[in-house]
Parts: structure tokens; sequence; C-alpha cells
């Protein structure tokens, strides 16, 4: 499994671009996706409204799911398939779920189905799933379609701390990245604010983090007054791709790092006189 990571990085440094993979910014970066889209159509046109490029989750077979995602796309947004999954509380999937009593192939035609009912999706994250995301075998059975479709990547949502959806993307070599903070797990004012301080704060500590919303009134509009400032505490927003991407350049070049000798040890490995 460590090969497989090791040969996905080297893979990415071959593949991206200069400016994809390393975006080029002393700035730490922060991808937000707001999810659960497309059963409300105001509540989505509003969200697509944010400033800068936000990166929007659309639920499959829902409305206005397939309008909402070719304005996001037309606007040079990000758009992000909000797979529905098993959750422990059994809470009510909506259409396109997938269930833990699925066989493989029926998991896998429902997943096709998915993906091809909304347009220009560019990744994936699980919507609820505290139940499936446990199993390595339903998530391994998704990793290997979204790595045969290529170029989607996938977004543990991490709705349990048992997931095993982020280790099995990497396993089977699908760009991946976790979600740190859940903006609107309070919907009021003062606790997106305090969420959304977090999620900056996190991004100086590590060189980026990811933040999940929804298109509640209340998450909105904190992010309608703060996103116009966000460069000002030196942070930078951007897609979910790029900042996987540029996570993954960071890995590699840490990864270079372990392998090269230190100067003390490269003095200490020449042979005595």
């Amino acid at each position: 499994m460590r090969w497989q990571g090791i040969a996905c990085l080297l893979l990415l440094s071959v593949l991206l671009p200069p400016a994809a993979a390393e975006p080029g910014r002393a700035l730490p970066a922060i991808a937000i996706i707001i999810d659960d889209l497309g059963d409300r159509r105001a509540a989505g046109e509003r969200a697509l409204d944010l400033a800068g490029p936000i990166t929007y989750s659309l639920l499959p077979h829902t409305p206005h799911a397939v309008r909402l995602a070719r304005l996001a796309h037309a606007s040079g947004k990000e758009v992000m398939l909000h797979l529905p999954m098993e959750a422990q509380r059994g809470n009510r999937l909506g259409p396109g779920g997938l269930t833990l009593s699925m066989d493989r192939a029926r998991l896998l035609e429902t997943v096709a189905a998915n993906l091809g009912s909304i347009p220009h999706v560019a990744g994936v994250n699980n919507h609820m799933g505290s139940l499936l995301t446990r199993h390595s075998d339903r998530m391994g059975w998704l990793m290997e379609e979204l790595k045969r479709r290529g170029k989607l990547y996938f977004v543990d949502s991490r709705t349990t701390p048992g997931t095993v959806a982020g280790r099995e993307a990497e396993a089977h070599g699908v760009p991946t990245v976790n979600r740190d903070i859940f903006l609107d797990a309070i919907r009021s004012h003062a606790f997106v604010s305090s969420q959304f301080k977090r999620l900056v704060e996190q991004a100086r500590a590590t060189g980026w983090a990811v933040g999940i919303g929804h298109p509640y009134p209340e998450t909105l509009t904190v992010l309608e007054e703060l996103l116009p400032r966000l460069r000002e505490q030196g942070v930078e927003l951007v897609p979910v791709s790029t900042l996987i991407a540029y996570r993954e350049q960071r890995r590699f070049k840490q990864w270079q790092a372990s392998l090269s000798p230190s100067p003390r040890a490269a003095k200490s490995s020449k042979p005595s006189p």
C-alpha cells in the first residue's frame, strides 16, 4: 500500500503542470465545499453567488442539480457529486443512495447513474455515510470505479471517526483529501464565524484545510461577509482539485527530502582516508 502511495506521488509530479502542482503561492490554502445542493433553487443560486472559487457538491437526481451544476461550471466554479451513503442511524438517503445491502454490481450501477445525473463533475464526497464508510470492501469498490473513470478525486467528509474512505482512496490511487472543519454543525452566525476562524487557523498551521458547509442562510451570510476579506488574513481560497494537487506536491517534496542524506550523514558516509 505504501508503494502505491509513492507511485501516485511520482505520477502526480510528472502529470501535473507546475502551475497546478505548485500554485506558486506562499499563502496557506483553504477549500470550501457547499454540500446538499439541488433540492432548493433559491438557496443554491445564492450559494453560487459567493465570492471566489467555492466548490459545490450536488445531490444526484434532485430537481435543480443539473441547472445549478451548469451555472457553477459556466462561472468557473468546481462541481462535485454529493454521493448519499447509508448512515448508522438509518437517516433517509434520498435518490441514488448506496447501502450496505447492495452487492458490487448494484453499488457500481448506482454510482454510475449518480455520476451521469450531474454534468461537469470533478470529484465526489460522501453525503452521510457513517455506516458505509466504515466498510473497506464497499469503499474499495467505489474507489475502483472512480479510478477507472480517471481524473476524479474523492473528499472524505468524515461523518464518523471510523471511516476508511480516505484510506481506500489512497490505496487505489484516487486523489483525495479529508474534510477538516464542518462550518455549520450548529446553525448560528456566531458558531459559523468561529468555525471559519478555526479553518483559517488550521490552514496557517498546516498549509491547507478543507471546510464543508451547507446552503443555510446563517452559513451563506457569514461567507458573504468573510470571503471578500480572506486574503487580508493571509489565506487563499482555492478549488478542491487545486488544494489536492498542492497537498500532494508538498507530500512528494517531503518524501524526496526524506531520501536525501543530511550534510552530516553524507560526510560520515565518505570512505576513510
